[in-house]
């Protein structure tokens, strides 16, 4: 069972549930957001609530995606109540790409980049038996929910920008109840979009790479992630594809399980707000920039796997940006 929501009749947003090849309204609730907290609230299990719930007329989300109205399948009233974070170094395979980019000045062949240490303390501590705490892992800050980009917007990428590249991956979708219990709704696919140049530059800058928009959706898959997810990862140019190459993600393909991933992160009461809500990304061992590609202004990056439901298509843009200056009061 899948979630959505869309655009419809005078902009106002609708959820829509899909099961299996056909996709109807959903009654009753207006937002996914709304929707979650009715089942905190009546202590029912979202997918429960869902099945109980009247369904409206059928909706065809290809042609919603097509026109422009698919929204991101999460928000909050209040955006700054949203927040975007994820973590890396997550996956089998994904240490050699970051250690490539951070090696630039070991003068010592047999010493570790950062990046390796931090893969391999994963590796030996990131799968601790159920109920234990392993070791934490690689966290970073995206931003609020107004750097969301809902699925067919452009990927905004500030001029100042070393570069704008795709990083294919699932994100769980989290909402705090009265009490500061984080509830998972489910799993999206994301595009966590990120500046591998600025971050090649050196470790440290790698807070400010990843302040960059980030998309999800187009839907919310409910229930437990499949264990063994494999998909695609491609830029088109044009008519033509550029890029492509195959990712995968799951807790078979990872270094850590989803449970630590989270426990690390929501252990910080600042990420325990009643109300709030949490995208949260568990990162990728693949990205173009890898292969040394460049994306360009009108690319489209697509992501897609057949378990997360619709691929999510997002065109890379350039957002002019002046200086910034603070002025006295």
């Amino acid at each position: 069972m899948w979630l959505s929501q869309i655009r419809a009749e005078g902009d106002n947003p609708i959820v829509v549930v899909r099961e299996g090849d056909v996709a109807r309204r959903l009654e009753h609730e207006a937002t996914v957001y709304s929707l979650a907290q009715r089942a905190i609230k009546d202590g029912t299990p979202l997918a429960d609530l869902v099945a109980d719930l009247g369904r409206g007329e059928e909706v065809d989300l290809e042609a919603a995606a097509r026109d422009g109205r698919m929204l991101c399948p999460i928000a909050h009233p209040d955006p700054a109540h949203l927040s975007v974070t994820g973590t890396g170094l997550t996956h089998l395979g994904s240490a050699s790409t970051r250690d490539a980019m951070h090696a630039a000045g070991k003068t010592d062949a047999a010493e570790l980049t950062d990046s390796m240490r931090m893969f391999n303390m994963g590796l030996e501590g990131g799968r601790p038996k159920p109920g234990e705490i392993g070791v934490q892992p690689e966290w970073f800050y995206k931003g609020d929910g107004t750097c969301l980009a809902a699925p067919g917007a452009p990927l905004m990428m500030p001029d100042f920008s070393g570069d704008g590249g795709e990083e294919p991956e699932i994100a769980g979708i989290y909402l705090i109840g009265p009490d500061g219990t984080p509830f998972r709704l489910g799993f999206t696919l994301a595009n966590e979009f990120s500046d591998h140049v600025t971050e090649r530059i050196n470790y440290l800058y790698l807070a400010h790479s990843k302040l960059r928009p980030a998309a999800i959706g187009p839907e919310i898959i409910l229930g437990e992630l499949p264990a063994n997810i494999r998909g695609d990862s491609r830029i088109i140019r044009g008519d033509s594809v550029v890029w492509q190459k195959p990712f995968v993600s799951g807790e078979d393909n990872m270094s850590h399980t989803l449970a630590n991933l989270e426990h690390h992160h929501f252990k910080y009461q600042l990420f325990r707000h009643p109300g709030d809500v949490h995208v949260h990304m568990f990162g990728t061992a693949t990205l173009s920039f890898a292969d040394g590609f460049r994306a360009e202004p009108g690319d489209v990056f697509e992501i897609e796997a057949a378990e997360m439901g619709l691929p999510l298509r997002n065109p890379l843009a350039v957002e002019k940006t002046g200086y910034a200056a603070a002025r006295p009061l």
